[in-house]
């Protein structure tokens, strides 16, 4: 029973030697003194509140949020330039080269403004099969001497009762026309081809516009405006 007792008189000493602190410390800030010694600035180094770093993480998530966002991009979707005469209208384009527009530029003819003739017509109709129909209605009140304008854009689909040089003759078959039953023909001036072109421009930023607007000073007559 002896060696029980001195084997439990070693733990206890061994024991009491360890919570004394005589053994060392098994805590791992105190077995690295070199690693804590690298450490910069460590003594610089706190702790904040749990309050005081929400507030800080939300001070700076408002911050984000207050960014302005960026502007959209400005665009002109459809500007126009003219009218212009032939030798200006070559003046003009030549000095749109610089632009480099591309497809994004275009030029249509401008009717006349002098008036060439009088037409009697019934205005256009839906579609073919409707002209079709209104041309049969006017057989049967006896008009024979019509046809259905099929190629014009702005006119097709009408049916064409006459073309007169000065508009008393016109009028003169439109009165006819109304006795024979026809009461929705009318009467209406054709302008004579015109030589004016005017250009076109789509999905301008404001910076291209502007530039344009300097070329176009240099025709003080012509008028910029948006696409009708």
């Amino acid at each position: 029973m002896k060696w029980l007792f001195w084997l439990l008189l070693a733990v206890n000493a061994g024991l009491f030697a360890l919570g004394r602190g005589y053994l060392g410390s098994f805590h791992a800030d105190a077995h690295e003194p070199e690693r804590l010694a690298k450490q910069l600035n460590s003594d610089k180094i706190s702790l904040l509140p749990a309050a005081t770093a929400t507030a800080a993480a939300t001070a700076g998530a408002s911050a984000v949020a207050a960014k302005p966002a960026p502007k959209p991009l400005e665009v002109f979707v459809c500007t126009e330039v003219g009218n212009f005469a032939p030798a200006d209208a070559r003046r003009f384009e030549s000095a749109l080269e610089a632009l480099e527009l591309g497809e994004r530029q275009s030029r249509r003819n401008v009717p006349g403004q002098d008036i060439s003739s009088y037409i009697v017509y019934i205005p256009p109709q839906a579609n073919k099969e409707a002209a079709d129909k209104k041309a049969n209605e006017l057989k049967q009140l006896g008009v024979s001497n019509f046809f259905i304008m099929s190629d014009s854009t702005t006119m097709r689909w009408a049916i064409s009762l006459g073309v007169f040089k000065q508009e008393t003759g016109a009028q003169t078959l439109l009165a006819s026309l109304v006795k024979q039953g026809v009461h929705s023909a009318r009467v209406g001036p054709r302008y004579s081809n015109g030589k004016l072109q005017a250009f076109q421009f789509r999905d301008l930023d404001r910076a291209t516009r502007n530039r344009l607007e300097q070329i176009r000073a240099k025709f003080p007559e012509q008028e910029m405006r948006s696409c009708r």
